[in-house]
């Protein structure tokens, strides 16, 4: 796919790897659109870029069917989705301390899937049912991670990425009929605001684990995404850039 005039949606685009998709898509020719749940980034981003977007809960079905459908009216269907949204509530599943017992928090479990999850479910299935409609032979990226093999403390977020993963194989052979291609990039150890988060201590350890010996940076994880957009022949793949590293 040529990327000059095509409609890019970006879910979560208003920071982060999601901010650099749109801003170097953009660059390209194309057009994106970012939809995020915090206006005043999404606003930073329009003053920045001049990127439209607004404001929607990728949770919340009713809120994604009434974007997609109106987004489709003004702009024609969407030619690429990334779907780029994804939080993290981190927590031992089982941790003792002394005498002391806790449990992984049901309300880190809940709100992980509803975005990691069901918010990657809802955006693809309206994109497509849009593309089909449409005619458009789209590509949707899903945004996995290295954690889909398992992450100590990341119950939660490793399952939403292997889910995310095997979505991506099962919508690939389900929509090729129509001319949809659907990939998705697992990143390692990406130098993004979620990742800055992390105890200093913590993080240079994670960085003596990868074999490259630093963090990636967001631009080569916006390369794979213009590689699946490119390549007509790429479909039902997850691509890994994550500089060597195993968990």
């Amino acid at each position: 796919m040529e990327l000059t005039g095509k409609n890019v949606v970006v879910t979560g685009g208003a920071r982060g790897m999601g901010k650099m998709f749109a801003a170097y898509l953009k660059n390209l020719g194309a057009k994106p659109y970012i939809v995020d749940v915090i206006q005043e980034n999404l606003d930073a981003l329009k003053s920045e870029t001049g990127i439209p977007g607004q404001m929607v809960d990728v949770s919340n079905e009713k809120s994604v069917e009434t974007f997609f459908e109106n987004y489709t009216l003004e702009n024609g269907a969407p030619d690429v989705l990334i779907n780029n949204a994804g939080i993290t509530a981190d927590a031992l599943f089982i941790k003792q301390k002394g005498d002391e017992i806790t449990k992984f928090p049901f309300s880190n479990w809940e709100k992980v899937i509803n975005v990691n999850l069901t918010g990657v479910f809802l955006c693809a299935r309206e994109a497509a049912f849009h593309m089909v409609k449409h005619k458009a032979k789209g590509v949707i990226i899903n945004i996995s991670s290295i954690s889909r093999a398992g992450n100590t403390g990341q119950t939660n977020y490793s399952a939403t990425k292997a889910a995310v993963d095997a979505m991506t194989v099962t919508w690939a052979k389900e929509l090729s009929r129509y001319g949809i291609r659907v990939g998705a990039i697992a990143p390692g150890y990406i130098n993004t605001e979620m990742v800055a988060k992390i105890r200093p201590d913590v993080l240079e350890k994670v960085i003596q684990n990868i074999p490259m010996g630093r963090l990636g940076e967001m631009e080569e994880i916006t390369q794979a995404v213009q590689f699946i957009i490119r390549n007509d022949f790429f479909t039902g793949r997850i691509i890994e850039v994550d500089g060597g590293m195993r968990i």
